[in-house]
């Protein structure tokens, strides 16, 4: 089969775009790179049945051409991550409806089938947990740009439904439940992978808040492996579905996790969330994910512990910084041979 991931170049998109390969799919990408990074699929590039472009999904002819080309599309561009979403609430907004409406349109000419990524944070508030896929939403104020996010993925939601209902348009839409493991970054307020590159240069683990919030974190392999499961089953065409762990930790459990399997020495300091965001910020102090739904439509139920999640990120995280030495190291030397 082929496929498109739009934000293929992106932390989830890369290892979607490994697992279809893997498998004996083609893989085509479309990524701005505006969140995305082009090393996280250098090591694809070469692949005979791996083709990237990266352009904008507003730019309506390819992606035309691109969902054309596909059986499958899966839409995961988006603006995402907290502190991206409060610094640049018009960008989340634009991109991430705008962009969906596009892909949605692109795909209704032929029926191809639509991937949409969505999100735990469209839950908002709501105290109901574990959250269900048909329980209500609810969102903060209009005047706290923190919501701009939930407000933009849920109309995403609303977009593909529709599209579905009114004009046949085949569609999943996975709402994903804090997705981690390599090659994530923390630059947009992603909490694991910041916790490990502080403990790993002995600065202070930062937590936002009291610390007692609480998160479930998903592999990336057990997501990867719920949506290419929901994928192949019909059944599934049409629903709003969760994918995520329900193994649930505080920040503040994770912190000291983190330093323990790190071995660091660094501190844990706690700051305030108006220092850390915006005045008024508001979190959420649970979110666990339902998945009897997930699990009666794949037969599937992510299960890898945290322990080994963190290992593999920590485990990334030390690779890339010996091949940042090596790349360093060959740098000097070959300044010194030409001097």
């Amino acid at each position: 089969m082929r496929h498109l991931i739009t934000g293929g170049a992106g932390f989830i998109g890369s290892h979607l775009a490994e697992a279809l390969l893997k498998r004996g799919d083609e893989v085509f990408v479309l990524d701005d790179l505006s969140t995305g990074s082009v090393e996280n699929i250098r090591h694809l590039k070469t692949h005979e049945r791996f083709h990237y472009f990266f352009d904008s999904i507003t730019n309506k002819q390819l992606l035309a051409e691109l969902v054309d080309e596909s059986d499958v599309v899966f839409h995961l561009a988006a603006a995402v991550g907290v502190r991206l979403i409060v610094e640049s609430p018009v960008r989340t907004l634009e991109t991430n409806v705008y962009g969906t409406q596009l892909v949605l349109d692109a795909a209704s000419k032929k029926k191809k089938l639509v991937v949409t990524a969505s999100t735990s944070e469209v839950y908002g508030k709501s105290d109901k947990v574990p959250f269900h896929e048909d329980a209500d939403l609810v969102l903060g104020a209009t005047t706290m740009g923190r919501w701009s996010y939930a407000a933009s993925k849920a109309l995403d939601e609303f977009l593909a439904i529709s599209y579905w209902k009114e004009k046949k348009q085949p569609v999943i839409i996975v709402r994903l439940f804090n997705t981690v493991g390599p090659r994530q970054i923390g630059r947009y307020g992603m909490v694991l992978p910041s916790f490990v590159r502080q403990a790993l240069d002995g600065a202070p683990i930062t937590i936002f808040g009291s610390g007692q919030q609480s998160r479930c974190f998903c592999d990336v392999r057990d997501t990867v492996e719920g949506i290419l499961r929901l994928v192949g089953n019909p059944n599934a065409v049409g629903e709003v579905v969760n994918i995520g762990s329900d193994q649930e930790i505080t920040m503040e459990g994770l912190a000291h996790m983190v330093k323990q399997r790190t071995g660091s020495a660094s501190p844990i300091a706690y700051i305030p969330y108006d220092q850390a965001y915006e005045p008024g910020f508001e979190d959420m102090p649970r979110r666990v994910p339902a998945l009897e739904k997930l699990e009666r439509l794949t037969g599937f139920r992510p299960a890898t512990q945290l322990t080994e999640i963190v290992d593999r990120v920590v485990a990334h995280f030390q690779k890339k910084t010996d091949e940042d030495l090596v790349a360093a190291a060959s740098r000097i030397s070959s300044a010194a041979a030409t001097d």
